[in-house]
């Protein structure tokens, strides 16, 4: 996507740097990214509620949410994927810029589309969380009722069904919700931004 030569970035006062020092703790995004049912809005919610009790600014990105509003009118067809990851990006970077940690809870099927958003970010900002488990499982669990219209035609083009999921070759994380309890999916995470410098927690 072109940008129009008269446009100017304007540089801000206050730095990323700046903002990590007020807050006593480094930025960066959490990109879950895994089946419809495999849990990545659970355990996003209850790593904000974590980071929250930690006193770390931090905020959530759910896939439903954003179509309510800034995605409102995209389509589930590959382009409208892409764009819809595409936004999500932008907006994640922002706050990252704004120096909180994102979590961002989106199926993101396709490797590509993630690759691209991993290089908005600089070195050590864009935390791909592989949130696995089984697409029999999922379906069982089927929280919102997908799966069912999916196999019945009610809901074309639905990830794991009609259109394919590429899992991550090197995510940072990959969390098994069907082996792990939430509680140590949610360690998995925090000791993982501690040991690489993001949080400070004494």
């Amino acid at each position: 996507m072109k940008t129009d030569n008269n446009i100017i970035w304007h540089k801000s006062s206050i730095t990323k740097a700046d903002r990590h020092q007020l807050n006593n703790h480094r930025s960066c995004v959490l990109w879950f990214t895994g089946l419809s049912g495999s849990g990545k809005s659970t355990l996003a919610n209850a790593i904000d509620m974590k980071l929250f009790e930690l006193g770390v600014r931090s905020y959530i990105l759910d896939g439903d949410n954003i179509r309510h509003g800034l995605n409102k009118g995209l389509g589930f067809n590959d382009t409208d994927r892409k764009e819809n990851i595409r936004r999500i990006g932008e907006v994640s970077k922002l706050f990252v810029d704004s120096g909180q940690i994102v979590t961002t809870a989106f199926i993101s099927p396709f490797r590509e589309d993630r690759k691209t958003v991993r290089e908005m970010f600089d070195e050590g900002e864009f935390i791909e969380i592989y949130v696995k488990c089984p697409l029999e499982i999922c379906e069982t669990r089927d929280p919102k009722g997908l799966y069912k219209k999916a196999r019945t035609g009610d809901i074309p083009n639905f990830t794991g069904i009609g259109s394919p999921y590429e899992a991550p070759d090197a995510p940072e994380l990959t969390i098994e919700t069907n082996k792990l309890s939430l509680q140590d999916s949610v360690d998995k995470v925090i000791y993982y931004l501690i040991d690489q410098g993001l949080l400070c927690i004494k």
